[in-house]
């Protein structure tokens, strides 16, 4: 991996060698997505100092070697979790990254939230659930004409609610239940979302950049976490070893069929 670094502390006792040309492409490719930029040496967590390769104009360097190694284990685990039919409920706020966080998940159809987290999303699901119930029937009711009946200012009452519940609900309408991972894109700006999790035991898988504490999740990815692209790069590894996990579901599937067809 090729990273001039002007006036770098390098931290070499750290470093992780390099074991294969299939890491190596795909450490070329985190380099150009950007997952290497951290934020600034001041603001470094004193728990990510040996996830940090060096130091350019006082900004952190990520250790992409390191990095590879959290994104790896994290992607087994959740490829093994899906294979179990878990869902996930991916959560990204940021103005960069809430269209990415969107679209990964309606191609995975899974629960997101890309607006702002609403407290007790996880550790208040019961009353969650009642007020995206309420929105579902308010939603269906003026589809089918039914709210019709009332009167102007009335109607214009229910779009305004219709509206509003939408930017707290669209992502998790169809929920159904709590889920069993949860996908962060910046520990930091969603700490609440982080402590229900961790409070309920829901595994969490975070992208978390060098002011976050990367013990606070279980499966940490030290990387650009306000980058498009980089955030782009990792969704779309997550998205593989999801779609694995289903592949390897089926096929689970399949052998139980078989293996009844054969005992019958």
């Amino acid at each position: 991996m090729e990273l001039i670094i002007e006036d770098a502390e390098l931290n070499k006792e750290q470093a992780a060698p390099v074991r294969s040309d299939a890491d190596m492409a795909i450490l070329e490719e985190m380099m150009k997505a950007g997952l290497f930029l951290g934020k600034r040496k001041s603001k470094t967590h004193p728990k990510m100092k040996d996830y940090i390769f060096g130091l350019r104009n006082e900004i952190a360097i990520i250790d992409l070697e390191r990095t590879l190694e959290c994104l790896n284990a994290a992607a087994e685990f959740v490829k093994a979790k899906i294979a179990g039919k878990a869902t996930i409920l991916l959560v990204g706020t940021t103005p960069s990254i809430k269209k990415l966080i969107e679209e990964t998940a309606q191609r995975l159809k899974f629960p997101f939230v890309s607006e702002r987290w609403l407290g007790g999303t996880l550790t208040n699901y019961n009353t969650i659930s009642k007020r995206v119930a309420y929105f579902k029937k308010l939603k269906s009711n003026k589809e089918t004409g039914r709210l019709d009946k009332y009167t102007k200012k009335e109607r214009l009452d229910f779009d305004r609610q219709i509206q509003k519940m939408t930017m707290m609900f669209a992502g998790v309408e169809d929920m159904g239940k709590l889920p069993d991972i949860l996908f962060v894109v910046d520990a930091n700006e969603h700490l609440t979302a982080v402590r229900e999790a961790r409070r309920l035991k829901i595994p969490i898988v975070a992208v978390l950049n060098t002011d976050a504490d990367l013990e606070s999740v279980q499966y940490p990815i030290p990387a650009n976490d306000r980058s498009r692209s980089s955030v782009e790069w990792i969704l779309k590894r997550l998205e593989k070893a999801v779609e694995e996990g289903r592949a390897q579901a089926k096929e689970t599937v399949k052998v139980e069929e078989k293996n009844v067809s054969t005992d019958n």
